[in-house]
């Protein structure tokens, strides 16, 4: 694992390299290969996300924990990165403005996934709450 985060980061910093020289003849290029490369990451971390989603789903099983909150949960975590991932990119290509418009469209999306265990968060309290 070490040596693929020293390969991920290795092409990282030419990729950056490489952007900054396009940047001052091409910001086009600039952009798509900042674009390319991210998206490259991506897929090359996808085996270790479904990896981490498998144990966690291995350790609810055994946990006896209702499925359907930790689907929520991995959905939540889901919405969170691709909502940073996007804003980021937005941000590369100089629109802060649409990278903080991606930011809050995916924390209202969390809040909205997240109240059914808040409302099953608050049921447990008041059914512990004697009276």
């Amino acid at each position: 694992m070490s040596i693929d985060m020293i390969q991920i980061v290795g092409f990282g910093l030419i990729s950056a390299f490489l952007a900054m020289i396009l940047k001052e003849q091409k910001p086009a290029f600039a952009f798509l290969l900042t674009l390319f490369v991210g998206a490259m990451i991506f897929l090359f971390l996808l085996d270790y996300i479904v990896m981490a989603f498998q144990l966690v789903e291995t350790l609810a099983n055994h946990a006896h924990i209702n499925m359907v909150y930790l689907q929520t949960m991995l959905k939540i975590i889901g919405i969170a990165y691709i909502a940073e991932f996007g804003a980021q990119i937005a941000r590369d290509a100089d629109q802060g403005a649409i990278a903080q418009k991606i930011e809050l469209a995916g924390k209202v999306l969390i809040v909205v996934m997240a109240i059914p265990i808040f409302n099953v968060l608050i049921e447990t309290v008041i059914s512990l709450i004697p009276g």
